[in-house]
């Protein structure tokens, strides 16, 4: 993959598809350590520069991971990460319902912010990072407030842009306001496409990158789920409980038939359609499986021409998936 995509307006060219390191902890299955090391490199080595990570992810583990496989390739690795997850007991926050029978307890308060930061930074080993998420904003506390602290790392040259995650349209404009906001996160893919409504126009008019989440709708785009292990995150989401797992398969199929008929995988046409909603789109999913980094990664090479494009919208209209979303 030799495509570049600018992080917005103002912000550098990354590799077109990132790298979503989420599931190197285990979430979806067992996982091993020096192998995930190794897949974060062989992605890098593809051209996917964006390695996206979280302090929630492995409560910390996942920084971790990230820090040593880049280690020696700074250069060549564009590392992202996020605060605002809290774990730890001492620490207060709001909770925060998610839809997936949990909640989360968040804290986007100035004086967790300053914590995080040098907590981030001493786990990945870095003296900056180049793009800090608050991974979801706090009830408690003024957007305002939360990205006014998050300046401060960028003033201090611990951090180089900014971007928020799971928010809403009218919190990226109080943001900006603030501070220059390079990207949001969301989640966006052809098993869920609210962004194109209200937030997608927000972000272009104001320059801002989208990065989705779950580009691959947690795995379920691959059209390689049947059936989930005990041990898998996926069985708090609604959309593989019960009958609906079965029910959205049957309603997929006509496009994973369509990826068939067009010799590609399932996973690239569903990247591809993303990569052709614009430019300013960089999907980051994720694998444990260095072959599937190859395939996401060729995917940044692949034209699906409009007459394709319009058959897919219509096989994957908005709302097609049943289930509840995450948040």
């Amino acid at each position: 993959m030799k495509q570049h995509r600018n992080l917005g307006s103002e912000g550098p060219p990354v590799g077109a598809i990132g790298y979503g390191a989420m599931g190197l902890e285990g979430y979806y299955g067992t996982t091993d350590e020096d192998n995930a090391v190794e897949v974060i490199r062989y992605a890098l080595d593809e051209g996917c520069s964006l390695i996206d990570t979280a302090d929630a992810y492995g409560n910390g583990h996942n920084e971790q991971l990230v820090g040593r496989a880049a280690a020696n390739r700074r250069n060549e690795a564009f590392i992202a990460t996020k605060f605002g997850i809290v774990f730890d007991p001492d620490e207060t926050g709001t909770d925060v319902p998610t839809g997936w029978g949990f909640s989360l307890k968040i804290n986007g308060k100035p004086e967790y912010v300053q914590r995080a930061i040098e907590n981030s930074l001493d786990r990945l080993g870095m003296s900056h990072i180049d793009l800090w998420y608050a991974h979801y904003p706090d009830p408690a506390t003024p957007i305002e407030e939360t990205v006014a602290a998050m300046s401060e790392a960028v003033n201090q040259g611990k951090v180089r842009f900014l971007g928020l995650s799971n928010v809403t349209a009218e919190q990226i404009r109080r943001a900006h306001k603030v501070h220059p906001i390079a990207t949001v996160q969301y989640e966006y893919s052809l098993w869920r496409r609210e962004v194109e409504t209200e937030m997608l126009p927000t972000l272009r008019e104001l320059g801002i990158a989208l990065v989705p989440w779950s580009p691959l709708g947690g795995g379920f785009l691959t059209g390689t789920i049947d059936v989930l292990g005990a041990d898998d995150f996926r069985n708090n989401n609604p959309r593989y409980q019960g009958d609906n797992l079965a029910a959205n398969k049957q309603r997929f199929e006509p496009l994973m038939n369509l990826a068939e008929e067009l010799d590609i995988t399932a996973a690239q046409l569903s990247l591809a359609w993303l990569l052709h909603q614009g430019e300013d789109i960089i999907p980051i999913p994720g694998t444990r499986n260095r072959e599937r980094v190859t395939q996401n990664a060729k995917a940044a090479e692949i034209i699906l021409n409009p007459e394709t494009l319009e058959k897919i919208s219509e096989l994957a209209v908005p709302g097609l998936a049943q289930g509840q979303t995450l948040l």
